[in-house]
């Protein structure tokens, strides 16, 4: 089973659309609008009101200008979305500048351009507009203009109580955004590793779907095949061994034999492994174990029954022969000399085991098996298990293989064997009613 590549499912760069920024920039020009005549109509409190409504001003010509020159649809590179994040910070210190600073309630502000860049923007340009917030947020905590209060008793914060506004905005900055980057990725990953999973099992269904059409193909042209070849025969006959005929009917029944060999090749083909066909359990191991033979490893195959009860006979499913195959992939590439693929059963149950003896799954891994992005894989690896450097890639593979073979009913569990033996096993168990149903097919 190869690994798909990064580049299908995830662009390193996100693209924002400008539309989610202006209209956060709308909001907040608004906001500050409406504050600005509060303060100076309700509150009946002094401001600088020309400089406060020019920066609120400016900030509403720019947001006009983008919508008119891109279009609400056009996609921000994650820089420009950056920058306008970023002046959004720049407008607000300006504001505070004017209105008392971090004595200023709406100060905290600072926390949402940071906060959004967490959901949206790469991790060095969030942790960029953290710093320059908090700077931000330091520069106008020494420098800005009185708070407007009443002017017979000015408001005066102690320093201290100052100092822990200003600490409350960079831990603030820093753990909120820290706490929703993580939720989003985690997120965005799992919505990924869904997709992946998908494309596979779509593969998986187009090549059933080939499988089918090639039966339907070799039957649908046996016949008229058949034609030409008998009547190109007796024409060959009827002709004169010297004819120039001769030559073109021997060369025109001797293709027709041809596409007859190749449809039966492919007739062949379709009748040992058909989607339609139901199989064995110990044919669908075998089919699953021939291609990871001959690499070094060997793999021992032990199939038992419980109180004698009759083999299980199930639909040749594309979801457990592409699930089976890629955690029996993983067992090969780790194991130091051999793997064991074991099947049980009973009249209630059907189980597949398959364990190795190379290091089996680290603890921290194993509490989190089954996630999407989760690789342990190492390129390079020798046939006694080392593992050394690193390897890029979507670490999709279990998790894809669990979450098709959960689709058709089945239960896998991850452990590693017991001291003092090492090695990891994985059991795969299904309830045998599901196994041996064809909703097993359609549950794929």
């Amino acid at each position: 089973m190869s690994d798909l590549a990064l580049s299908d499912f995830r662009d390193p760069r996100r693209y924002v659309l400008l539309d989610t920024i202006l209209r956060l920039r709308w909001l907040a020009a608004l906001g500050q609008f409406v504050a600005i005549i509060v303060v100076v109509r309700g509150l009946e409190f002094e401001l600088p009101v020309v400089p406060c409504i020019a920066i609120v001003g400016c900030s509403a010509i720019l947001n006009l200008a983008l919508q008119l020159v891109f279009g609400p649809m056009y996609r921000l590179t994650p820089l420009a979305a950056a920058a306008l994040l970023a002046l959004n910070i720049a407008e607000l210190a300006a504001l505070l500048f004017l209105t008392g600073g971090l004595t200023n309630p709406f100060s905290f502000m600072f926390l949402v351009p940071v906060l959004i860049s967490a959901t949206a923007l790469p991790t060095r340009l969030t942790i960029a507009l953290g710093v320059f917030a908090a700077a931000c947020a330091t520069l106008v905590g020494f420098v800005h203009l009185p708070l407007p209060w009443e002017p017979d008793s000015p408001l005066v914060l102690p320093l201290i109580y100052l100092f822990g506004v200003w600490l409350s905005i960079v831990l603030a900055i820093g753990v909120t955004s820290l706490y929703a980057f993580q939720v989003t990725e985690e997120a965005r990953k799992l919505s990924d590793a869904l997709a992946a999973t998908e494309l596979v099992l779509t593969r998986e269904q187009h090549l059933t779907q080939l499988d089918g059409l090639a039966a339907a193909a070799a039957h649908e042209l046996g016949t008229p095949l058949s034609t030409i070849f008998l009547i190109s025969r007796e024409l060959e006959r009827g002709v004169a061994p010297d004819s120039p005929m001769a030559a073109d009917l021997a060369t025109l029944r001797e293709q027709a034999q041809r596409c007859r060999d190749i449809l039966a090749k492919i007739t062949q083909l379709s009748s040992s492994g058909a989607p339609f066909d139901r199989m064995p359990l110990s044919t669908l191991i075998e089919e699953v174990v021939a291609p990871h033979r001959d690499f070094g490893v060997a793999i021992d195959i032990r199939v038992a029954a419980a109180n004698g009860s009759p083999e299980p006979v199930g639909m040749r499913n594309p979801a457990i022969l592409y699930g089976i195959g890629n955690i029996l992939e993983n067992a090969v590439d780790f194991a130091r000399t051999r793997v064991s693929v074991s099947a049980w059963w009973n009249e209630a149950l059907v189980e597949l085991i398959v364990s190795d003896d190379g290091p089996g799954i680290a603890p921290d891994v194993l509490k989190r098996i089954g996630k999407p992005y989760l690789s342990r894989r190492r390129p390079g690896d020798d046939s006694s298990g080392a593992r050394v450097g690193t390897r890029a890639g979507l670490g999709l593979g279990v998790f894809i293989a669990q979450t098709l073979l959960e689709r058709t009913g089945a239960r896998v569990t991850f452990a590693n064997r017991p001291f003092p033996d090492h090695g990891a096993v994985v059991r795969i168990a299904w309830p045998r009613g599901t196994f041996e149903s064809e909703a097993v097919l359609t549950a794929s």
